[in-house]
């Protein structure tokens, strides 16, 4: 039978994002073997390199199997090097950089850390991004609501102020949020009702399971009314009242990560991504 511990490295001349983000993708693949996780980042010359393959031969001396390496080294000698050692070796880089150098016809530059080199311009709208969410947080101001590319509704604690970062840091998307309280289910005539429904083809609802809501407000106010699951109930049944009431998409985030609702907004949006990072 397969050995059910492995132990994963990461390694990069850069931040390691890159290697992390792959590397992850493929071991969800294999939920029944453990994986110990080490990342190694800035590995940028032969002296780093040979560091490295110390500490993974040495693993590979303990555990008596090969570490998995998840690599996006640039530079061919320092790839070879952590090739040399005790490993698994999958290297991203390599396995498409030289077929798309053949039929482009001419050689990669590269450059270690091109990817994450920003242009100036390209790093302001990451930031006036973020601080747009930021700014218009939890209901804080409906002031320039006009200029977002989408606004977030639904009950606290749903999910809204993490998905709208993550909007803003990952495509530069200006996302705000405003929550849905069980006064304003019930004071429809609210000046705050009227303000939004001004901007209805902006508005995109996520709701949740209510077990799960209760489960989340109660980590920060136990024993409240505002975590009990009665009142979950109403306010999760009275959000998604009024998304079909209003015609407002809106989708269940409760087995969801932060990347697939954002990637399921800019899809039901049709929202154009100002970052391609």
């Amino acid at each position: 039978m397969p050995n059910k511990k492995r132990t994963v490295f990461f390694i990069s001349d850069s931040t390691a994002i890159t290697a992390e983000t792959l590397g992850h993708s493929l071991l969800a693949q294999f939920d029944h073997v453990q994986f110990h996780q080490f990342t190694l980042p800035f590995v940028d010359s032969t002296d780093k390199a040979k560091e490295a393959i110390t500490i993974i031969d040495e693993i590979a001396k303990i555990t008596e199997t090969k570490p998995i390496v998840f690599s996006t080294l640039v530079n061919a000698e320092i790839r070879q090097v952590i090739k040399n050692s005790n490993c698994i070796f999958f290297d991203s880089i390599d396995t498409f950089l030289t077929p798309l150098e053949k039929e482009l016809g001419m050689p990669s530059s590269q450059m270690v850390g091109s990817y994450h080199k920003l242009k100036d311009n390209i790093y302001d709208v990451r930031m006036d991004a973020v601080n747009y969410a930021l700014v218009h947080d939890d209901g804080i101001t409906m002031k320039n609501f006009d200029t977002a590319d989408v606004i977030l509704v639904g009950v606290s604690r749903s999910g809204k102020t993490p998905t709208c970062v993550y909007l803003a840091l990952q495509f530069g998307i200006f996302a705000a949020n405003y929550p849905r309280t069980e006064e304003n289910f019930v004071n429809k005539d609210r000046k705050d009702y009227a303000a939004l429904t001004l901007f209805k083809k902006k508005l995109f609802g996520l709701t949740i399971n209510p077990a799960r809501l209760q489960k989340i407000r109660s980590e920060r106010w136990p024993n409240s009314r505002y975590a009990s699951l009665p009142q979950c109930q109403a306010e999760v049944g009275m959000a998604e009242a009024l998304f079909i009431a209003e015609d407002i998409p809106y989708i269940n985030v409760t087995m969801m990560s932060v990347e697939e609702i954002a990637a399921h907004i800019l899809q039901f949006q049709k929202l154009q991504r100002r970052l391609f990072t």
